[in-house]
């Protein structure tokens, strides 16, 4: 009788230690999960508040969306297009930009994220040789600390 008590506490003792590890890692989980939603939360602020500048063509404002270290690369030339680093090259590249497109702007057709990664489908139109023009891409982007740290543009055909 006093192996199956021995026996009964000890199977109490192992589900208790079970349930309350089992209950640690469901918060921990919890725990993450939530901060991953913070992060992914900030991530799609940050995306978004770059693209607005960019559709006012606020060079000031995309580059206060973006690191001091930034990299962007670009979709030309065809076909790895052209790797950026640091605030003083991208803020030079917008700056000829904006001015050789005085009318682009990007509309998002979709936008997702994780963590700090975020993904934007998108849709850009402009007006060439006299006509409206546009071409479909991608960005992802990778944010840290609430701003752009990477801006890395594909486009379709």
């Amino acid at each position: 009788m006093n192996q199956i008590l021995v026996l009964l506490m000890a199977a109490s003792f192992i589900l208790t230690s079970c349930k309350t590890s089992f209950s640690q890692k469901k918060t921990q989980a919890h725990m993450a999960t939530e901060i991953d939603n913070s992060a992914t939360s900030l991530t799609l602020d940050a995306v978004e508040r770059f693209n607005a500048a960019f559709n006012r063509h606020d060079v000031d404002a995309v580059m206060n969306a973006m690191t001091e270290d930034c990299i962007f690369e670009n979709t030309n030339p065809q076909p790895d297009g052209t790797r950026l680093v640091g605030a003083d090259a991208v803020r030079a590249y917008w700056g000829k930009f904006f001015a050789a497109n005085p009318d682009a702007i990007f509309e998002t057709e979709e936008i997702f994220a994780t963590g700090d990664r975020c993904v934007v489908r998108w849709i850009y139109r402009k007006t060439k040789e006299g006509k409206p023009w546009h071409l479909r891409g991608v960005d992802i982007f990778k944010v840290r600390n609430g701003k752009v740290a990477e801006k890395l543009a594909y486009v379709k055909g």
